[in-house]
């Protein structure tokens, strides 16, 4: 698997390189975000860090998915809902450091999940679901999810994936995959996906780019990985006659989700008091946790100090899970993050901060004020 903000991509072979895959398969089209926009000045290397981490979510997040609850073309049975909900179980069950929590308010949800049927099967990739559109929803699934249950699980772990911050693992650009291109655009121009030259290129085609994503080698085993029918594949050459995915999570996909949102325990996070300075002692894509306990209500200031990019974001602590209050980004600008919030005394809060590009040792910090 092959996460687009930072993780490490991990070779796997497949024993079932010549079994042929159904061509009726039904594929996602994915929402990927565009690149950030850095200022011109930004160092390559700079530039390169902040990409692997920009659709990464803080480590410790709660997302709390909704489904489309009125009789719309949005909504589907329990039966087909439930699929999604033992998905989610499945990903939480690998120990990741991320949450879930169904929720019976749509202005609560990260995640609006639609059943569209006309519409494919999609999901925007990793925090640019937090983008707002004119369309509410940020994932659909654009098939039944238990005609066929193996693809129907396969389906909502692969779109929940997307949503997690990975994109196509086909598209990972050190695969060394060549296409037979007009083949490829005709087997998707076909039923059951009827995919446009654009959408087939951006899903298949296209490479991610290299500075986007860690690693150099290639899991065909990944969920994120489409199945391809023979003919589509000149290189690597025993792909040639097809190549279909184990199905599920392959052992790469939980060893690496695992990797890039470990478990995390109340007890690691350092208390955070107001007027001390706290030293930032982080390597490039690392975070630390701080907890803070307000002695007294009133509005208070966090903020880093230094040259390093860091994304900070603010959470209550709830029974439900925490929930983000706010947030800011200081990668590829001339300023550092800063939360100004008024904080209750009794309750407790959790400041995460992680370092998107690490300077020298000592150069960086957060303070409470």
């Amino acid at each position: 698997m092959m996460p687009i903000s930072g993780g490490i991509v991990v070779a796997k072979k497949t024993a079932r390189i010549s079994t042929p895959v159904i061509t009726s398969r039904r594929f996602c089209a994915a929402r990927f975000p565009a690149p950030p926009k850095l200022p011109k000045d930004v160092s390559p290397q700079r530039a390169r860090l902040i990409r692997e981490t920009a659709s990464r979510w803080l480590n410790g997040t709660t997302l709390r998915y909704w489904f489309f609850d009125k009789p719309t073309k949005w909504t589907a049975p329990k039966r087909e809902q439930d699929v999604v909900r033992a998905a989610f179980k499945g990903w939480k069950a690998l120990g990741i450091g991320l949450d879930f929590l169904e929720t019976k308010n749509q202005a609560e949800a990260n995640i609006r999940i639609a059943f569209q049927q006309d519409d494919g099967s999609w999901s925007y990739v990793g925090t640019d679901i937090r983008t707002k559109r004119d369309d509410p929803r940020t994932m659909n699934f654009g098939w039944s999810l238990v005609e066929d249950p193996q693809e129907g699980m396969d389906t909502a772990i692969h779109e929940i994936g997307h949503t997690l911050g990975f994109p196509h693992e086909h598209q990972n650009p050190f695969a060394g995959i060549v296409w037979d291109e007009e083949a490829v655009y005709k087997s998707l121009a076909a039923p059951p996906n009827r995919w446009g030259r654009s959408t087939t290129f951006h899903n298949i085609i296209e490479k991610i780019q290299p500075d986007s994503v860690k690693g150099s080698n290639w899991d065909p085993d990944s969920v994120m990985h489409y199945p391809f029918e023979p003919g589509l594949i000149l290189k690597p050459t025993q792909y040639s006659k097809g190549l279909r995915p184990a199905g599920g999570l392959s052992p790469h996909d939980k060893e690496w989700v695992q990797t890039f949102y470990p478990p995390l325990k109340a007890a690691d996070a350092i208390a955070l008091v107001p007027f001390q300075s706290v030293p930032l002692s982080l390597k490039s894509g690392q975070q630390v946790d701080f907890s803070i306990s307000p002695t007294m209500s009133r509005a208070y200031v966090m903020q880093t100090f230094g040259t390093a990019d860091t994304v900070m974001a603010l959470f209550e602590q709830k029974s439900s899970g925490p929930v983000q209050l706010a947030a800011d980004n200081d990668s590829g600008i001339s300023r550092n993050a800063r939360i100004t919030m008024a904080l209750s005394k009794g309750k407790q809060y959790t400041l995460r901060v992680r370092m998107n590009v690490a300077t020298a040792s000592g150069e960086a910090a957060v303070m409470l004020w």
